[in-house]
């Protein structure tokens, strides 16, 4: 799920410099794409590993069918955490998507602007695509924050095991929306269909 989340920043980031850039873009060259594929890895390890070396704990998540982080001990060592995961690994990936979408669109609002037609329908899609991955990232994993937040803070008991089964299914189904996403909105996949 980390690795997901941090994938969808990086790639947000990487389009973003990509529009943006001045220079015209090298296929041949795969360092970019390696380069985010470490980092997106390495970073989702670093907040993935500490667990095992006694910062927090993993245990079985819901109604003990899969595992996840500890999220109904309430002691300091767990509460950070679940605090520095929620801030890592949510709200600053979450950030940067929102920085790297807004400023793309700016940047191709600027551009329509200059040039009126054909560039207006393009605003259009990117648009609608950047305002579905926004919607469907907050649909995916808010829910699943919310819960992991309640159930470390919240009363004991409040979060029930099957109340815990949705957030969680929709959180890990995250990857197969973005795929479908680029698919159906982005015009030079869908023409090739």
């Amino acid at each position: 799920g980390i690795i997901s989340l941090i994938s969808l920043a990086v790639l947000s980031y990487e389009r973003y410099c990509t529009m943006t850039s001045t220079t015209e873009a090298d296929t041949t060259n795969y360092r970019k794409s390696w380069t985010g594929i470490i980092l997106s890895w390495t970073y989702s390890l670093l907040w993935t590993v500490p667990p095992l070396f006694g910062w927090s704990s993993y245990g079985p998540e819901g109604p003990g069918i899969t595992c996840s982080v500890n999220w109904h001990s309430k002691d300091a060592n767990n509460a950070s955490y679940i605090v520095c995961l929620f801030i890592f690994c949510l709200v600053i990936p979450f950030a940067i998507i929102v920085y790297s979408y807004g400023k793309l669109l700016c940047a191709v609002r600027q551009v329509s602007s200059i040039n009126k037609g054909p560039g207006r329908s393009r605003e259009q899609r990117i648009l609608v695509m950047v305002v579905v991955m926004v919607v469907c990232f907050l649909l995916c994993w808010l829910p699943y924050a919310a819960v992991a937040l309640i159930a470390t803070f919240g009363k004991p008991g409040l979060i029930s095991p099957a109340a815990s089964i949705i957030p969680a299914i929709l959180a890990k189904s995250s990857t197969v929306y973005n795929p479908i996403i680029y698919v159906f909105l982005n015009k030079q996949v869908s023409e090739m269909l």
